[in-house]
């Protein structure tokens, strides 16, 4: 008994010794703009945005960096019925990123991303559940943007211009 859990351990030892741990560098884990950054938005005015921020960013205590974030809104009709009512919308959403270091003053980093999503509207008029469900894809569409823009600035270089 005691050979044979003695076998079986050894056994799972050496089949786990080659792993490699998804987060072994902390460097993909830290957002450089975290506390460090003044913000600024304009275009499309979205509720969820100016909630989400803090959670990205933090509370400005170093003014290192201005970031500019300018949305704009563009509807698609994607399917039109025959008494012109549209069946399927599709909205995307274009985040205009302009990253500014204050001690230089000058762009270190601008970027354009691009966030979409559809909905299908149920009546013409008031709808709760049309309203919400667009909504919660404005909020989905937000965090998902974000999310990318902290992945894409934590591997660029932006402390020189």
């Amino acid at each position: 008994m005691k050979k044979s859990f003695t076998v079986i351990l050894f056994v799972f030892i050496t089949a786990c010794s080659n792993i490699e741990f998804v987060y072994k560098e902390n460097k993909n884990l830290i957002n450089p703009l975290y506390e460090k950054t003044d913000l600024n938005t304009s275009g499309l005015d979205v509720n969820f945005i100016n909630s989400y921020i803090p959670m990205f960013f933090g509370e400005n205590k170093e003014d290192i960096f201005k970031l500019l974030i300018n949305i704009e809104e563009n509807k698609i009709k994607r399917s039109v019925e025959t008494n012109q009512a549209t069946s399927k919308l599709r909205y995307e959403l274009r985040f205009i990123y302009t990253l500014i270091l204050n001690k230089e003053n000058c762009v270190t980093f601008n970027k354009e991303l691009l966030s979409s999503f559809s909905i299908i509207p149920k009546s013409s008029g008031y709808n709760y559940g049309t309203d919400a469900s667009l909504e919660k894809k404005y909020e989905l569409a937000i965090t998902e943007n974000l999310n990318r823009f902290v992945s894409i600035i934590s591997n660029v270089d932006i402390n020189s211009c």
